[in-house]
């Protein structure tokens, strides 16, 4: 639609691109906020997230000096808001399958990645239902701090507590980061039910890279909840839990991964900017800038590769 003005607009997507660099048709990612946070059981708020991660955006760089990269170059699509579906957590997990399914394309377009802002973390399960179904080898790597492994917790399958147990349903899943744990969940993780490296706050060290990857399959997906991180950088999540990740333990574990593994869908969810200062919207934004700029950097994999052995040395 034209304004039928040549005055300079903003355009209110992802780092504010132009047409030319936003065009559904040409984009190499495709970004779909999802503004949902109905089964939250602590601090509400998330449904804000998406529109303050792109707001937020609009500040960064295009170019990441760290990778010589101009993320905006791969072509960065940002859909509308999905509209929440008040019918129940379920329903609203089948419109978000029913829409990456749709703007995931076929599997001759096995290149567009499909990258969800949240909302709470109920949102990665209808993500990865559907990119499973377009990646036959796809796992998940889950950074976030509580388990999300119970088989129900407040009369519901479906809420953010039980959000891995539901992934686990579709495709293996490799949790980094837990350090909040119910009793179930700990038994099911000796169980054998999960792969999950715990994080000690006194020790904060990431897993053997090896080990890790030796669990992923060759087709990733990264499902981020923020609280994966420490309270001193990322306050602002509805269940902040102390002793996480650094911002650099976190993005240098994200590069290494990409160096050798293919990440085809991510999300980043649970930012509830209220809870903290404007600068957890801002390192929200960032992470997802990386995101794409790792998930999109095949034509330079050695040099990747070159920069997580040059982070682990660091």
């Amino acid at each position: 639609m034209s304004t039928g003005s040549a005055a300079p607009w903003i355009p209110t997507n992802f780092l504010a691109l132009p047409p030319e660099q936003s065009d559904l048709a040409s984009s190499r990612v495709v970004l779909i906020p999802i503004p949902y946070d109905s089964s939250t059981s602590y601090r509400a708020g998330a449904r804000e997230g998406p529109m303050a991660i792109l707001r937020a955006s609009y500040n960064l760089e295009d170019y990441d000096h760290e990778l010589d990269y101009d993320v905006s170059q791969v072509g960065i699509h940002t859909t509308p808001l999905l509209e929440p579906h008040m019918g129940g957590p379920r329903l609203m997990v089948e419109r978000i399958r029913e829409t990456v399914l749709a703007l995931a394309g076929d599997h001759r377009d096995e290149h567009r990645i499909i990258g969800v802002l949240g909302g709470e973390h109920t949102v990665s399960i209808g993500a990865v239902q559907a990119l499973a179904s377009r990646h036959r080898d796809m796992s998940v790597l889950y950074l976030d701090a509580h388990g999300d492994l119970r088989n129900e917790y407040m009369s519901t399958p479906w809420g953010h507590a039980s959000v891995a147990r539901r992934l686990l349903e579709t495709c293996p899943v490799v949790q980094v980061g837990v350090r909040s744990l119910c009793e179930e969940e700990a038994g099911f993780i000796r169980r054998g039910g999960a792969a999950t490296f715990l994080w000690d706050p006194e020790e904060p060290r990431l897993p053997d890279l090896d080990e890790l990857l030796s669990r992923l399959t060759p087709e990733v997906y990264v499902s981020i909840d923020l609280d994966a991180l420490d309270p001193s950088i990322m306050a602002a999540v509805g269940t902040p839990e102390p002793g996480g990740m650094s911002w650099g333990q976190m993005t240098g574990l994200l590069r290494r991964v990409a160096a050798h593994r293919r990440i085809v869908g991510f999300d980043v969810t649970e930012l509830s900017p209220e809870d903290g200062p404007p600068s957890c919207s801002y390192l929200a934004a960032k992470l997802v800038y990386k995101l794409i700029a790792f998930s999109t950097l095949e034509r330079s994999k050695a040099g990747l590769a070159a920069a997580a052995a040059g982070a682990r040395r660091g």
